[in-house]
Parts: structure tokens; C-alpha cells; sequence
């Protein structure tokens, strides 16, 4: 006679797919060894408030103005580089080569091998097909044509950096997922085989195929389904081969480990820094483009190498207009003397080489960010912004 389940496994058998899974056994009990985790949950490396801050009925009602969710969505379509296989197939002259596919994901090439940063394909980023944040531009090609990825890297499992359906259709390829401690949990519900998982603890490492991958300190926060138990871990990432060292941020508010992750392990020839869906309503998790200039030259040393802004243009996932982050980045770059790269999404370029440099989102931004004074002018938009692509001035 089969023995009844229990009511705790019943119940996780109902939780939806989208929400993954709770970490378990040896896994809870890694994580409990963790010197990151108090209390029953992962803490930050400064003290950070997670929900929205001050009255949440201003917070509703700047979050619901009509006139300011206009300004949250382009005003003309996205352009979008619809890479290739022809885009990739040819090695990149310098052994690296970065393509951002939209928002936090992006394919790192180096040096023969390839990583895929919190690759999102989804249509929307929620554990729903039909509701949530929908995508604002179109994936630069679709996942089956990308080709061999070496290893999935992904920062922490927020729907916006954590897809189903992506990881889905990689869990079938030979990929290794490289993860922080507890996201496993998620992976293995969905498919993935354990033997193909990476899974890291703060300033712990992996090899890959040559590739040292490091998860480092991140200041942010977890969580899927209806319930926020911080089981499960956040990062930033640092990937380094013998030649070449790439860092992404993840999630993040500002806090001053970024200069010591620079010493540590850079400097970075490209730094891949979250610069949108920030707000006053939540300071401590999200940088603004300000802070994000700030920790490429906390990382870097000064303004050495190229900064990538990330985390923005692809999702509506908070109050300020579409175009800011963009605008607010190019703004404290200039001043800061940073190098900076602007792809539109899918276009593929080399920090080493030429970059693209042309602030694109001008051209389809709402009318009001159009007509704003211009930090660097906007020359006639080109069909290929791979026309357009200068040495930024150092």
C-alpha cells in the first residue's frame, strides 16, 4: 500500500511551474552553512529595504498617472539588429565580443567560448503567459538560432532575469548553468540535470571550459511565487579567461563592495552595469544611472574600459520615463570621462575595437525626451547603427 503524501508535498505539487521550487535537503542545508545567511535568510552586504518605501498611496498614484505611463514606453518602435548566425560565426578579431540582447541579457564571447547572461526569450517577464511586463522590442533572433552556449549565467531569480520558458529550451542542450546558491532549486523543477549545475556561494568560483566564473556580492533581494522565504541567493558576476575579464552586475543598489570586487579581480575590459528600474521608492536595490557610472569606476579603477548599460529598454518595471536610463548613463559617463557602449539591441561589437556610441533611443523616445538638450548630438539615424559606430572619446 502506497503511503499517503504529506500535505507539504501536496501542496508544492500544486505551486505553478512559473514559481519554480523551494530549496530542500543538502541544498538547505549548503545554505544554511553560508556565511551570507541569518536569521532564516540571505542578508545583504549593507543593510537594504526591500519593498517600496514611504506612503504607498503616492507611490500608487505616481505609479498609476496616466500622463507618466505614457512616458514609461517608447513613443516610436525599438530598433532592433536582427543578428545572425553570420553576425557570430566569424571569431571576434580581439577573442571578445559582447552582444546585449535586451535588458540583462547578453552573450559574452571570449576567447572561444560562450556565456549567456540571465538569457530572457519570454514574451513576458512573470510566471504568467498572460499577464506581467510584456516585452517592448522583439528578441534579436530567436533562442534556437543563437547556437552552443558553454555556460548560462544567471544573477538571481526574479522573474526579469530567471525565464521558464528560457531555461526550458536550454535544459536541453549540453549548457552548464552557473547560478547562486539555492536558484538550482528552480533549475532542477524545470528540467535541468543536476550534474550540469554550478551552484555558488558569494566569492566562490567554477571552471568552464577555461572560463573562471565567480559569483561576487550584490545588494539586492530574491523571490518567487506568493511567498519571499530570501532562500535563495543574489549575485554579481565576474568571468575571466587567461586574456580577458567581463563583469555583470545582476540586480543592485550601490554599496561600496564594488570597489573591492575590482580589486579583487579586475580591471574589466567590459562591465555590464544595471542602470534602470530604479526609483525614491526603492533606493537600496536598484541603481540609478548615476550609481552606475559610479561602480564602473569603483570596478575599474577610474574610467578605464568600456561600461554596458543593462537592465533597461526591453520592460516597463518602473515609474521613470522609458528613455532616463539611457539619457542619465550618457550624461555621467561624459562627465566622468567613461568609455561607452550603446548598442541598440542584438548588435554585436568588441570592446576592444570601435564601439557603438549613438544615444539610438532618441529617435523613438516621447516627445518631451526628444526635445531635451542633448549631451551628444544625435547625427540622422542610420538603418544599421553598425554604421554609426566611433571611439568614444576617453
Amino acid at each position: 500500500m502506497t503511503a499517503p503524501r504529506s500535505l507539504s508535498s501536496s501542496l508544492r505539487s500544486l505551486r505553478p511551474l512559473g514559481f519554480g521550487a523551494d530549496p530542500a535537503g543538502e541544498r538547505m542545508e549548503r545554505i544554511r552553512r553560508s556565511p551570507n545567511f541569518a536569521n532564516g535568510t540571505f542578508q545583504n552586504p549593507v543593510d537594504a529595504k526591500v519593498g517600496p518605501q514611504g506612503s504607498k498611496a503616492a507611490f500608487a498614484k505616481t505609479y498609476f498617472d496616466k500622463e507618466q505611463r505614457v512616458r514609461r514606453a517608447p513613443a516610436g518602435t525599438i530598433p532592433v539588429h536582427p543578428t545572425t548566425l553570420a553576425d557570430l560565426a566569424k571569431p571576434p578579431v580581439s577573442g571578445l565580443r559582447i552582444t546585449w540582447m535586451g535588458h540583462s541579457s547578453v552573450l559574452a564571447e571570449i576567447d572561444g567560448r560562450r556565456v549567456l547572461f540571465d538569457p530572457v526569450w519570454g514574451e513576458r517577464c512573470s510566471p504568467f503567459s498572460f499577464a506581467g511586463p510584456k516585452r517592448l522590442h522583439p528578441v534579436p533572433l530567436p533562442l534556437a538560432a543563437l547556437g552552443p552556449v558553454d555556460v548560462v549565467v544567471i544573477s538571481h531569480d526574479h522573474y526579469d532575469h530567471l525565464d521558464l520558458p528560457t531555461i526550458q529550451a536550454l535544459a536541453g542542450t549540453d549548457t552548464v548553468f552557473a547560478v547562486p546558491l539555492g536558484v538550482g532549486a528552480h533549475l532542477e523543477r524545470w528540467g535541468v540535470s543536476p550534474d550540469r549545475l554550478r551552484e555558488l556561494d558569494w566569492n566562490e568560483s567554477t571552471q568552464v571550459g577555461g572560463l573562471t566564473l565567480t559569483a561576487t556580492p550584490a545588494r539586492h533581494f530574491c523571490g518567487r511565487g506568493l511567498r519571499n522565504t530570501q532562500h535563495t541567493l543574489w549575485a554579481s558576476w565576474v568571468v575571466a579567461s587567461d586574456r580577458h575579464r567581463v563583469f555583470h552586475s545582476g540586480d543592485t543598489g550601490y554599496f561600496p563592495g564594488f570597489a573591492d570586487i575590482g580589486r579583487a579581480h579586475g580591471p574589466f575590459d567590459v562591465t555590464m552595469i544595471q542602470i534602470g528600474a530604479y526609483s525614491e521608492w526603492w533606493p537600496d536595490i536598484h541603481m540609478t544611472p548615476e550609481e552606475g557610472v559610479q561602480a564602473h569606476l569603483d570596478l575599474q579603477g577610474g574610467a578605464h574600459g568600456v561600461l554596458l548599460p543593462i537592465h533597461w529598454g526591453t520592460f516597463n518595471l518602473a515609474p521613470h520615463p522609458w528613455e532616463e536610463p539611457g539619457e542619465g548613463t550618457l550624461t555621467g559617463a561624459h562627465k566622468a570621462g567613461v568609455d561607452l557602449a550603446l548598442p541598440y539591441p542584438g548588435l554585436p561589437f568588441e570592446p576592444a575595437g570601435p564601439v557603438p556610441a549613438a544615444p539610438w533611443w532618441r529617435t523613438v523616445a516621447a516627445p518631451a525626451a526628444a526635445a531635451a538638450d542633448a549631451v551628444v548630438p544625435l547625427e540622422k539615424q542610420p538603418e544599421k547603427q553598425s554604421e554609426t559606430v566611433v571611439t568614444p572619446a576617453s
